[in-house]
């Protein structure tokens, strides 16, 4: 009766590409601090293995991975120009 429907339910692979796209989102906000030759990347391939499982979270995927570009961006660019290590 009240019962949900299955097609109604998220299923844990939409669970696991939102907690990815989460991850990707915050390891890239880190890199522009902290060793982005390293760190973004790796976050940047997280977010599309977010995007290839897709799912209800595909919005949140697609904001990782443009926010893994910018953060690249202006990680290398204050790297360079604060004299830190880029790797």
């Amino acid at each position: 009766m009240g019962a949900a429907q299955p097609a109604d339910r998220a299923s844990a692979a939409e669970a696991v590409a939102g907690l990815l796209a989460s991850l990707s989102i915050f390891a890239s906000l880190i890199g522009v601090a902290y060793r982005p030759g390293r760190l973004i990347p790796i976050a940047l391939l997280v977010a599309l293995l977010a995007i290839a499982i897709g799912g209800r979270h595909s919005r949140l995927a697609a904001f990782s991975l443009v926010t893994g570009g910018i953060c690249f961006v202006v990680g290398m660019a204050v790297a360079v120009i604060t004299s830190n290590p880029v790797f």
